[in-house]
């Protein structure tokens, strides 16, 4: 068992991604070439300075704040700095409010539950006074996911794990780890690896992102491909809602009614509280091969990538750049993506020794019949070591006056070029309306048999003073052009609020109507991260 903290570690910077110390600059030449690229851009603007954010007092009774700091062991915060660190995730509209100094709203407190009883405590004081409910992991939601909204209640409380942060068991024999919600992707790979284990879920926000927010939000890593998404990982759980505890045992396999575990992976916290994970895990790679390709086409890289799934000889890294998110990445580092036209691909194989070299060569040996290019290792180490770096650059990019958003989606094989054409059509069109000019790029990031997922990543010149309308413009676009053409509404960065108004074009009227009832179950009084998930 790995020692628990004794109090919360310092957040991220509320107005952008990582540490106070991650600032840095843009070279002169990628800025250029964005400024050739989306036209005029504003001069660089820095946040606003944390005394100037404007939130407003904190609403919790004198009644309710004793009720829940006596469930808590740790102190119930209700300084600026606490407050404004949890009033909004990391998603592009946060960011803008957050850099202005004027985010949507705060929590009137945060609570740092140490326990699953605490978590009991703190949910039944809420529903006896009336407080909304926002479970809070690492914060890194680019969906509106930990958005404090309060729905018909008068105060709402951000209810931080952080403190629930260690690895309770694992079986090196059965290859399972029991974690509690709060443990960092780092934290718990450092607790793993001196056991030659690995989870294997990295996903971009892997610093800061938690164990219990990757199930909550169904996530996908980097590596899904070869290690398997969340989902395909969690074995057992615990929930803690208002109306009681939702377990579900670590079996491998059951046949006992509808899997539970999926009721609650993806939940968002708007059913309870996730307070205890059990997933498996896999032996630490001995091995770690990365390296470039290139394609001729995205048309041409998408049907290889099909034959090397559906072959059973897909890297666990797969990553295939359009000619757009190529020309770009040689525009910020030339180095990074090698020389020449076409698509840049990233291929990755981790595992022992023989493993390795035994599925690289079958690999190779098909890409090179495609026909692909090798463009050598020097490329696949270069996205390797810069694989969590995009948040930052966003943050500087917005600094400089840039737009710069994600989304993602997945589809059949026999969809995919339709859905990759309807969203880059929607983007141009609504980035556009206003005279601007646009950058839509995309990438196959997670291989399936039956198909894959596609990553936009789009840049434009803000609209200075509307940002959140241009904002709004685009992905409300993208997400008709994503439920019109066959997409699902989010491949891993899930639902949300953004997501909400399309929820019940993904699932049906059905759908959403199981959804509610199973809230009203879990959570009668509707105190659970009100406006989220649900439309």
């Amino acid at each position: 068992m790995t020692r628990r903290r004794t109090g919360p570690d310092p957040p991220m910077r509320w107005w952008g991604w990582g540490p106070e110390a991650a600032e840095a600059s843009i070279p002169d030449g990628p800025l250029s070439f964005l400024q050739e690229q989306l036209g005029a851009l504003p001069p660089p603007k820095d946040h606003a300075p944390l005394e100037q954010v404007r939130i407003p007092s904190p609403a919790l009774t004198a009644a309710a704040r004793r009720r829940l700091q006596s469930a808590l062991s740790a102190p119930l915060r209700d300084d600026p700095l606490a407050r404004i660190s949890h009033a909004a995730g990391k998603s592009y509209p946060d960011l803008v409010r957050m850099r202005a100094g004027e985010p949507m709203g705060a929590p009137d407190a945060v609570a740092y539950p140490r326990s699953a009883a605490e978590v009991a405590e703190v949910l039944a004081a809420c529903v006896r006074a009336g407080v909304a409910v926002v479970p809070f992991g690492g914060g890194t939601s680019v969906v509106g996911g930990v958005e404090p909204l309060r729905g018909p209640f008068r105060s709402v409380v951000s209810l931080d794990l952080s403190l629930m942060d260690r690895l309770l068991e694992h079986d090196r024999g059965a290859l399972t780890a029991r974690l509690e919600p709060g443990i960092s992707g780092p934290a718990a790979e450092a607790a793993l690896n001196p056991h030659g284990l690995t989870i294997g879920h990295f996903p971009q926000s892997f610093e800061y992102a938690t164990v219990g927010g990757w199930v909550a939000t169904r996530s996908a890593g980097q590596a899904s491909t070869g290690y398997g998404r969340v989902d395909e990982n969690v074995l057992g759980l615990q929930l803690s809602a208002p109306a009681g505890t939702l377990g579900a045992k670590p079996l491998p396999a059951s046949a006992a009614g509808p899997d539970l575990r999926q009721l609650v992976i993806g939940s968002e916290g708007a059913l309870g509280v996730i307070t205890e994970v059990t997933v498996s895990v896999h032996p630490a790679p001995e091995d770690l091969r990365y390296e470039g390709w290139r394609f001729d086409s995205f048309a041409a890289g998408r049907e290889a990538l099909r034959l090397l799934e559906q072959a059973g000889h897909a890297p666990d890294v797969a990553r295939l750049s359009d000619e757009e998110e190529t020309r770009l990445g040689r525009a910020m580092s030339s180095r990074s993506q090698g020389e020449g036209g076409g698509c840049a691909a990233v291929f990755g194989w981790e595992g022992s020794a023989a493993d390795v070299s035994l599925r690289r060569r079958e690999s190779r040996r098909l890409l090179r019949a495609c026909p692909a290019r090798s463009a050598g290792e020097r490329a696949g180490r270069k996205w390797l070591q810069g694989r969590y770096a995009a948040p930052y650059l966003r943050d500087l990019l917005m600094r400089h006056g840039v737009m710069v958003e994600t989304l993602e989606t997945a589809a059949t094989w026999d969809r995919i070029d339709a859905v990759y054409e309807a969203v880059r059509t929607a983007l141009h069109g609504a980035l556009s309306e206003r005279g601007g000019k646009a950058l839509v790029m995309c990438h196959v990031s997670h291989l399936y048999r039956s198909g894959a997922s596609l990553y936009f990543t789009f840049l434009a010149a803000q609209e200075q003073g509307r940002e959140i309308v241009q904002w709004h413009r685009a992905k409300s676009a993208a997400c008709d052009a994503l439920v019109a053409s066959g997409g699902t509404l989010t491949h891993h960065h899930a639902v949300g609020a953004d997501h909400a108004p399309w929820m019940e074009a993904e699932v049906g009227h059905c759908g959403v109507q199981v959804l509610r009832a199973a809230k009203d179950c879990l959570d009668p009084a509707g105190i659970m991260n009100p406006g989220k998930l649900l439309p």
